[in-house]
């Protein structure tokens, strides 16, 4: 079985809107346009391909996004600089064999030399003991709880701590930015960003 984690491709797309509408009740449908969206916009979209085939997805969001979602707002009003993962949705083929800690690995990797936090919620209506206690043994703790809307599910909002951060942020952002290696590189999208922190954080060495 070979297994890649890889930026999303625009092919990918119809793969991904099925897979993502086939997770269930956990997970926000899309619609083609929402997706797009992320496509254009998403800091990090990143597929699991294994043998060819889409077996996963997560896609996260820096601070300073026009993004509507209540979460990603609530995390905005509260923290000046996170990676916020929106969704990660694991096709059943796939579940119960790790890729969901591959993919947490990867982003907390693509997180932690650009922001001190890595945020995300938990859905407590229906609440999945299972998912509560992977965000806590990962290193997640609560850091507050909202409704979705006035009659949407009750979510758990989580953030963990990036120790790495201040070692890489006085190092490297402060002074000349990031090394320019493959697995440090900013994805390519197409969303003009305004943000100073953020064209710091993804500088390269001259």
């Amino acid at each position: 079985m070979a297994l890649a984690i890889r930026d999303v491709r625009e092919h990918d797309l119809d793969a991904v809107l099925a897979l993502n509408n086939a997770a269930g009740r956990t997970i926000l449908a899309l619609d083609a346009a929402q997706l797009r969206f992320f496509y254009d916009r998403a800091d990090y979209f990143r597929v699991a391909e294994i043998d060819g085939h889409i077996a996963g997805f997560l896609i996260a969001m820096r601070e300073g996004s026009d993004y509507d979602s209540p979460n990603y707002r609530w995390f905005s009003e509260h923290y000046p600089q996170f990676v916020y993962i929106d969704r990660i949705v694991i096709a059943n083929a796939y579940r119960r064999h790790g890729l969901g800690r591959i993919f947490y690995c990867d982003v907390n990797s693509y997180a932690e030399v650009r922001v001190p936090l890595l945020t995300c919620e938990v859905f407590l209506e229906p609440r999945d003991d299972v998912v509560v206690l992977f965000h806590g043994t990962y290193g997640f703790q609560e850091v507050g709880q909202q409704r979705m809307g006035s009659s949407g599910p009750q979510v758990s909002l989580l953030a963990k701590e990036l120790p790495s951060y201040a070692y890489v942020r006085e190092t490297y952002l402060d002074k000349a930015g990031l090394p320019d290696v493959p697995w440090l590189a900013e994805r390519l999208h197409s969303s003009h960003d305004n943000n100073p922190q953020r064209r710091l954080a993804g500088a390269r060495r001259p």
